[in-house]
């Protein structure tokens, strides 16, 4: 993940952090050249840890209206829009992406 300049997550909104460039649809996935996200880290990590690429792209969480509108990701948000902008709260994978199912 290449940190960019600070400003606004493009998913939670809060601002002023760092953010990183997110590939909406997964590089490894034939997104290399589609549109991308600046995202703070905290919400990048978040996707990462509740869906794998292939999920995202079958799932359609392609852009960030439809990331918006998942369950998981509409609960994180209403709870990381809360805190602070430098805040980076622990996670951990979701036992689907560590292989658990």
């Amino acid at each position: 993940m290449k940190e960019q300049a600070l400003g606004k997550c493009e998913l939670c909104g809060r601002s002023p952090l760092a953010t990183t460039v997110h590939h909406l649809t997964p590089r490894e996935k034939g997104g290399a050249l589609l549109p991308t996200a600046l995202l703070c880290k905290a919400c990048h990590r978040q996707i990462h840890a509740l869906y794998t690429n292939s999920d995202l792209v079958l799932l359609d969480l392609t852009t960030l209206d439809n990331l918006r509108r998942d369950s998981q990701i509409a609960a994180y948000l209403k709870w990381i829009s809360r805190q602070p902008p430098g805040s980076e709260p622990k996670l951990r994978k979701s036992k689907h992406v560590r292989g658990g199912r």
